[in-house]
């Protein structure tokens, strides 16, 4: 029997300054009439009603907070299940967010403090909410989510689309409209049964093109063709929605929770650095908490097991534990506890390899030695039976190596940070061993390790690349080649050759020119086992995680099979042109075995 009691209030109509009327769900305590009480807050576009919000490992545990004293309020975002108005994803989050907390703080059962939590969009959603610093906000979680909208989900900071997360997301929601819409007397049950099936053949709609023509997501989510295939480059319209833009005006305490393999990862940890650097006041600056474990986007991959590697039991996400450092937070920043969190180190992170939990009092950690590891061989890298090396020792000799890209053969996502809503596939970490048969995929290895090597931080690689066509995609990929032959990746990124300069303003390359070019692999910690192997693969696809490039220079969303051209790629490393991986490497010897406290 539980403690305390409590009242449900279902689709309370919450009203938001355009007149609109947002539904919320209330749940308050049922104790002392007159008792006012901290209200947490989770708005959402998936259904106010959706059980996951009430035994999700990634959402706290809704009872156990009503139960800790605090009043929970569940609303529908616009335009979704029963609030009103025509849903555009992000356009009204930061308004109706902050009109919605204006609302609690006026009711005589709030006592003025709300604080917010949530994953994925619901995270989005609170850093739009304290973006506008509204009076009343003091804390927020959010878990699995970004602060800039351009680098994820719907691009790349390489300026790629996120093709799989983008379209897949946009093919549920496309589920979800077309419901809300029948339901209103404004589609058909045809719609309906397009958009069910269109959500059972996501691989195979991935292969549309042009990508804009996809005819449910053209009739039922025209935002897709119009906001997020209309802006390609990181231009107004990104910078205007991107919170981290106002990252001054956010002064709230944050608990950031993320994973390895999940797709924001690399905006997850971006947020807190910035938050920790320039947030908008000291309590901000200072009450920013990190926690990564070894998770995934994708349904179940919080358990921390995968097909073809398992982090063992204690990576799991248990809701129980999330339930908790929700409450020690809330409690230190909604009810004043100054010991809430005596316990609680800024930075919480899982260590690969080990296969440990590990507290930390910065990010990036304060030993990280930034170390370049240099492409080598003879030119003949492709697959990872070819001759690619990876060394510390900068290579005497200059070679070239040389690929083929086909956009209409590229290659095939495996795992990796997908959002994976389809079951033919997976996210997280797979073996990469069939990928890298490919002469299309150059690796470059180091020779078999005799310690560990401690890799945790951000990844960077540096490429001279030089191609015959005008524009074209270069892909990294850092993979920990196991004793038993498995190849596990850890993190990826991609660089689209127009927008190596900037995001904002495209320009193109001159076919045989060699360019200079960083690509950011995101974010991990792994260590290398003795018995282990470092490897890079380096390729020009990755599909379709990221959308592939027609290597023509035209719009890509707007192109057809038939506009597609081959790409004749080349890497150059040498004296002259040092191609290079950086990692960053944790001294050995500042670590003891098991963690750091």
């Amino acid at each position: 029997m539980r403690a305390v009691k409590f009242t449900v209030d279902v689709d309370v109509q919450v009203p938001v300054a355009d007149g609109t009327h947002l539904a919320t769900n209330l749940w308050r305590p049922e104790v002392d009439e007159g008792t006012a009480f901290p209200t947490l807050l989770v708005r959402l576009p998936y259904g106010k009603d959706n059980v996951s919000l009430y035994g999700g490992a990634a959402f706290p545990n809704i009872f156990t907070l009503v139960e800790a004293g605090y009043a929970v309020a569940v609303q529908d975002c616009r335009g979704t299940y029963r609030s009103e108005g025509i849903f555009t994803p992000h356009l009204d989050d930061a308004s109706d967010g902050a009109d919605t907390v204006r609302w609690l703080t006026a009711q005589p059962w709030c006592n003025g403090a709300v604080g917010s939590y949530g994953a994925s969009y619901v995270g989005f959603d609170q850093w739009q909410t304290a973006s506008t610093g509204v009076e009343g906000l003091k804390a927020i979680a959010p878990a699995q989510s970004t602060a800039d909208f351009y680098r994820a989900p719907w691009y790349s900071p390489g300026g790629a689309m996120s093709l799989e997360c983008g379209f897949s997301w946009a093919a549920l929601m496309s589920v979800a409209h077309a419901d809300r819409e029948l339901a209103a007397g404004r589609g058909t049950a045809e719609d309906l049964t397009a958009a069910a099936e269109l959500m059972t053949r996501i691989p195979a709609a991935l292969e549309t093109t042009p990508l804009v023509d996809h005819p449910v997501i053209r009739k039922q989510l025209p935002w897709f063709i119009t906001d997020v295939c209309g802006h390609p480059s990181r231009d107004k319209y990104w910078r205007d929605l991107a919170a981290i833009e106002r990252v001054e005006e956010i002064s709230t305490p944050a608990l950031i929770l993320g994973g390895w393999y999940d797709l924001f990862i690399g905006e997850t940890v971006n947020a807190y650095t910035e938050m920790r650097r320039r947030g908008g006041s000291q309590e901000a600056r200072e009450g920013q908490l990190l926690v990564i474990g070894p998770w995934a986007h994708s349904p179940g991959a919080d358990l921390g097991a995968f097909p073809d590697r398992s982090f063992g039991a204690g990576a799991s996400m248990q809701m129980a534990e999330v339930t908790q450092s929700h409450v020690r937070f809330f409690d230190r920043w909604l009810k004043g506890s100054e010991t809430a969190l005596d316990d609680q180190a800024p930075v919480r992170i899982f260590v690969m390899g080990r296969d440990e939990w590990r507290s930390e009092q910065e990010w990036p950690l304060p030993d990280t030695r930034y170390t370049d590891f240099y492409l080598g061989g003879g030119g003949r890298a492709n697959t990872s039976g070819g001759d690619g090396v990876l060394s510390q020792e900068a290579p005497e000799a200059s070679a070239q190596e040389t690929y083929l890209y086909d956009p209409r053969r590229p290659v095939p996502t495996t795992g990796g940070n997908i959002i994976a809503l389809s079951p033919e596939v997976y996210a997280g970490p797979a073996d990469q061993s069939q990928v890298e048969e490919r002469e299309d995929v150059l690796c470059f290895t180091t020779p078999v390790l005799e310690h560990e090597v401690e890799a945790t931080g951000h990844v960077s690689l540096t490429l001279f690349v030089s191609s015959s066509a005008v524009d074209t995609d270069f892909t990294g990929k850092l993979v920990d080649v196991h004793p038993d032959g498995r190849a596990i990746n850890l993190c990826e990124g991609i660089q689209r050759a127009r927008y190596r300069e900037s995001l904002a303003e495209p320009e193109f390359m001159r076919p045989g020119e060699i360019y200079e070019l960083t690509l950011d692999l995101c974010v991990t910690s792994n260590v290398f086992l003795p018995g282990h192997r470092i490897r890079l693969e380096v390729s020009s696809s990755n599909f379709p995680r990221y959308d592939r490039n027609s290597n023509s220079g035209g719009t890509i969303a707007e192109e057809r099979l038939e506009d597609m051209v081959p790409a004749l790629n080349h890497i150059h490393h040498g004296p002259s042109h040092p191609s290079r991986l950086t990692l960053p490497l944790i001294e050995r010897g500042t670590r003891r075995a098991g963690g750091s406290s």
